[in-house]
């Protein structure tokens, strides 16, 4: 995705909307307010969900979206691999082996959701096993564009041990996994340039806005309905978003440059 006439180049969002992202614990707050209504969203069919938390994150960061899920009726886990560093290795150390057991445990293909660099796991990991995964939600994860393009970068490479520009594997990763998929993410994103974080469109992949902070992605109203919403789905009748219309305040315009 190249940007466009009167568009900043790629690289990292401006410090306006780094030092907004506290108004993250003020998504919180909005949340737990709409609690009572987030229960309309539409209930799943008991499928497997498996939670992948972003660079410096763990399970316990996404409680809240655990709870949206486990009462909308998933089999919801978490990735239980304590802190995520960044570590590429983690896919073929552990994800892979614990994808198995949760198919071989539920009988049913999980589905993976995974916050910032969490769905950059998410997406290799069903592409190294596609038969094995139903779905893939990425919130706010930059898997095109400029490996560079992000404010944590300079701590990404201190802590994992791995260069940002290794992840010019992004030739890769910009390629959209082989079953369904679906970004969210949000232009006042503080932590990733959102360009980065836009799929290609094909048949099976799709991209959904919302108006959150990088990290309210977890438990931001409209990213929770949008995630319930596609999981919800039956498997192989995957089909696109379609807002529907008392939650089109939450969604801007789709397609806007």
């Amino acid at each position: 995705m190249n940007p466009g006439p009167g568009h900043r180049p790629f690289g990292p969002p401006p410090w306006p909307l780094l030092l907004g992202e506290g108004r993250a614990l003020w998504e919180l707050g909005v949340f737990l307010a709409c609690w009572p209504g987030l229960r309309l969203a539409p209930r799943g069919d008991g499928h497997p969900v498996l939670l992948l938390p972003g660079f410096l994150m763990a399970d316990w960061h996404l409680l809240p979206l655990r709870a949206f899920l486990q009462d909308r009726g998933y089999a919801v886990h978490g990735w239980e691999a304590g802190i995520n560093r960044g570590n590429w290795e983690v896919i073929d150390a552990h994800l892979l082996p614990y994808l198995w057991q949760l198919r071989r445990r539920h009988g049913r293909r999980p589905s993976l959701v995974g916050w910032s660099m969490g769905g950059m796991f998410a997406r290799e990991l069903a592409k190294r096993c596609p038969d094995e995964v139903r779905f893939v939600i990425t919130l706010g994860s930059a898997f095109t564009g400029d490996p560079k393009a992000s404010n944590v970068w300079p701590l990404y490479e201190q802590l994992s041990g791995h260069q940002a520009s290794s992840l010019q594997r992004h030739g890769l990763l910009r390629e959209p996994p082989p079953v369904p998929s679906t970004s969210v993410f949000s232009r006042v994103d503080g932590i990733n340039d959102w360009r980065c974080c836009v799929q290609e469109d094909t048949p099976h992949s799709e991209n959904i806005e919302v108006v959150s902070s990088h990290h309210g992605l977890g438990h931001h109203p409209a990213a929770l309905l949008a995630i319930a919403d596609r999981l919800a789905q039956p498997e192989g009748a995957w089909r696109r978003f379609v807002c529907p219309p008392w939650a089109r305040p939450l969604f801007p315009a789709p397609g806007r440059p």
